[in-house]
């Protein structure tokens, strides 16, 4: 068993919600330890996040003035490497990769807060516990995805429950015929910074290329360049 997310970025729209409710459920989770917020409301709160959002603004058509933009947003939290670096380097044995379904994980028992693994991290993912010493990161709610208390349904990540335009997934990706396999498969998923060797079991399904819709009919061809002078105007105020 491989268990991993699967992240529409063509559907994620940067609302924080699954970073929130992440937030919310491993607040108190024992199998986390906690997310504690510092100073909650004094003038520089912080605290930590398990799952943070990237924004990014990339090109999409148009040159000089009119060109427009689109808002790409990139979660990112624990990916559950093959290959993970932030176990090896860990000289205590608190950070280790679970055999039955491969989920990354750090017993806090073991941990000294030293930060080699937070430093072998390429994705950000692990933060301090400033209260406690010690490291804490994404268990993709394993408290969750395992209580049979639970109806079936709501066995999954607290992320994955709260997204509300179905961009984030969960599933196994050693069964060819799950969810996140099939999407990974028919839309071409790819792993964040492959190239790194750590072999991260999350994947990503790429932004879809925009649909390019003719607005001008034949008999009305002045309107396309009408509604580029228009789109010009705007940008440049």
């Amino acid at each position: 068993m491989k268990l991993g997310l699967l992240i529409d970025m063509d559907t994620c729209v940067g609302c924080h919600a699954c970073a929130v409710a992440c937030k919310e459920w491993n607040g108190q989770s024992l199998m986390a330890g906690g997310a504690p917020d510092y100073d909650p409301q004094g003038a520089q709160p912080a605290g930590v996040w398990f799952n943070r959002i990237r924004h990014f603004e990339i090109a999409d058509f148009g040159n000089g003035p009119g060109q427009c933009t689109r808002t790409v947003n990139l979660p990112m939290s624990c990916m559950h490497c093959e290959d993970a670096d932030c176990v090896t380097v860990c000289p205590t044995g608190a950070s280790y990769k679970r055999a039955e379904d491969g989920i990354v994980m750090v017993d806090p028992d073991k941990c000294m807060g030293c930060n080699y693994c937070a430093w072998a991290c390429p994705y950000g993912a692990r933060e301090l516990d400033q209260n406690e010493g010690v490291m804490r990161k994404c268990t993709l709610c394993v408290d969750r995805i395992y209580d049979t208390a639970l109806p079936e349904r709501e066995r999954q990540p607290a992320c994955v429950l709260a997204c509300p335009t179905h961009a984030r997934h969960f599933g196994d990706y050693d069964d060819p015929q799950s969810k996140v396999s099939v999407l990974a498969r028919e839309r071409g998923a790819v792993p964040l910074m492959e190239q790194l060797g750590y072999k991260p079991v999350n994947r990503y399904l790429p932004p879809r290329a925009p649909v390019q819709v003719d607005v001008a009919p034949a008999d009305r061809p002045g309107l396309k360049k009408r509604l580029a002078d228009m789109v010009n105007r705007l940008v440049s105020l």
